[in-house]
């Protein structure tokens, strides 16, 4: 039952569609991709509006612009990818080493984001504000 979707039509599980596999995975990957450079946009647009009194603001802004450049390289990457066909032999090192190359460029961008997160925003003091309306 783990297979279904992977299986070409009137297959087992033993005949799985490498191709697909890897396809459907890569999709996934660029809407994880998507939703952080959202994200990260998000973010960029709240310390910009913060202004350059927040005490990290040049740090934030200069991480949040690296990981956008880096999710653009893992977008093209992940795009490459998806395009190439896994079932030819030849196309096969070469798309694992892109696929190492897309994970490292991830990996990166997660650290980076890791920092992002860590330097954050200036707080507005609504987390104090509710738990006092709440009375918590």
């Amino acid at each position: 039952m783990m297979y279904i979707g992977f299986i070409t039509r009137g297959g087992s599980a033993s005949n799985l569609n490498m191709n697909l596999y890897a396809t459907k995975k890569t999709a996934a990957e660029g809407m994880l991709d998507i939703a952080l450079f959202l994200a990260n946009v998000t973010h960029m647009k709240t310390v910009i509006e913060q202004g350059a009194g927040f005490r990290y603001y040049i740090a934030v802004l200069t991480l949040i612009s690296f990981s956008l450049a880096l999710q653009i390289v893992a977008g093209v990457l992940i795009i490459i990818i998806a395009r190439r066909d896994l079932n030819v032999v030849s196309n096969q090192k070469r798309l694992d080493y892109l696929n190492n190359v897309a994970t490292g460029v991830i990996f990166v961008t997660t650290v980076i984001n890791f920092f992002i997160s860590f330097f954050g925003s200036k707080r507005t003091g609504f987390f104090r504000w509710l738990l006092a309306r709440l009375h918590f």
